[in-house]
């Protein structure tokens, strides 16, 4: 199978248990070169763990995990210099400029940049007026922007995107995605997870959604509208008259808030 055909991200019945409680259990998936795939569940449904997993920050008990054809288990170094992540809240060194971190972070990944280049990265994010800005000064949008970047920075094949728009006003918000957009441009994948039903709705060409460690829904937004919009539990929560992604996600997963 050629780089173009395999899958960038591999997950084969993996299985994650804390003691007694299986909080994982025999999940699969895909995600393919230039595709944005959602990870969607309730609080407590499994979804960190899995994040958790392929980031490789937790051993499973079972299955299987491979990014760009390595194992994360097996070969984690190769696995992790083909992955970027991105968690929902940043906690950079807040002392630091924007163009220290940017450099610190490059060299973690063994890239020696000029300021030039720097320069060009913060250009790409509407930021080369911050450069030297302590990272604490920045608004939230732009704390974002700029984690964005490092995560990218040595060009992953995959990016992992944990609630990357909580707390964003419309301008970032729309800001990151065209930043996303522009990573799947380059073939590369995006697993993200959200609790924006709208955002998922709109953005994501598959979707998963996963509830009590399992898989129990997974295909395009649009094919998972159509094959429920008459399920009972569906139209029960409707409230707009037409089936949306939200719809669907409620009926198949309850209405009970999750703690």
């Amino acid at each position: 199978m050629s780089d173009q055909q395999r899958p960038i991200l591999e997950v084969d019945q993996l299985s994650v248990t804390y003691g007694p409680f299986h909080a994982v259990k025999n999940v699969s998936f895909t995600v393919q070169p230039g595709e944005i795939f959602g990870l969607l569940g309730p609080n407590g449904a499994g979804k960190t763990s899995t994040l958790s997993a392929v980031e490789g920050l937790l051993k499973p008990q079972g299955g299987r995990i491979s990014v760009a054809g390595y194992s994360v288990l097996e070969q984690p170094r190769h696995a992790k210099a083909n992955m970027g992540v991105q968690l929902q809240s940043t906690s950079f060194q807040a002392e630091l400029n924007v163009s220290e971190i940017i450099r610190l972070f490059a060299g973690i990944y063994g890239l020696e940049l000029t300021a030039e280049q720097v320069q060009e990265k913060l250009k790409e994010i509407n930021l080369q007026d911050s450069a030297g800005k302590r990272f604490g000064q920045l608004s939230g949008g732009q704390q974002q922007r700029v984690s964005l970047v490092i995560s990218t920075i040595h060009d992953p094949k995959l990016v992992l995107l944990d609630e990357p728009t909580t707390g964003l006003d419309p301008q970032s918000r729309r800001q990151l995605w065209d930043r996303i957009e522009a990573i799947r441009a380059k073939g590369h994948a995006v697993l993200l997870t959200t609790h924006s039903m709208e955002e998922a709705e709109a953005v994501c060409d598959r979707i998963a959604i996963i509830d009590h460690g399992q898989v129990i829904a997974i295909d395009t937004p649009e094919a998972l509208i159509a094959a429920h919009r008459h399920d009972p539990d569906v139209i029960s929560v409707s409230r707009k008259g037409k089936i949306t992604l939200e719809d669907v996600f409620i009926g198949l997963t309850g209405r009970a808030v999750r703690s």
